[in-house]
């Protein structure tokens, strides 16, 4: 599973994430982000998803591709 370094993103980037719905944990799908300043730390950057910031936590598994983030689902979560 190959991933990016939360560390060496910077604005403008797109991503892939495998997002976890908050109100139902048991369901998860490959979403595009884009990587952009950070709200409120000029300093950061942050995930912009489903029209919201998301900090980027180090343990946040970041693709570059939509087939590396499906790869990565199916190795996690397998067929449904």
């Amino acid at each position: 599973m190959e991933t990016i370094d939360p560390k060496k993103v910077k604005t403008g980037d797109e991503v892939y994430v495998i997002y976890h719905n908050p109100h139902t944990p048991s369901v998860a799908n490959v979403r595009p982000a884009e990587i952009v300043p950070h709200p409120k730390d000029p300093n950061a950057v942050a995930l912009f998803l489903n029209e919201s910031f998301h900090l980027i936590e180090e343990d946040d598994a970041l693709f570059s591709s939509e087939k590396a983030a499906e790869e990565a689902f199916q190795d996690l979560y397998g067929e449904y």
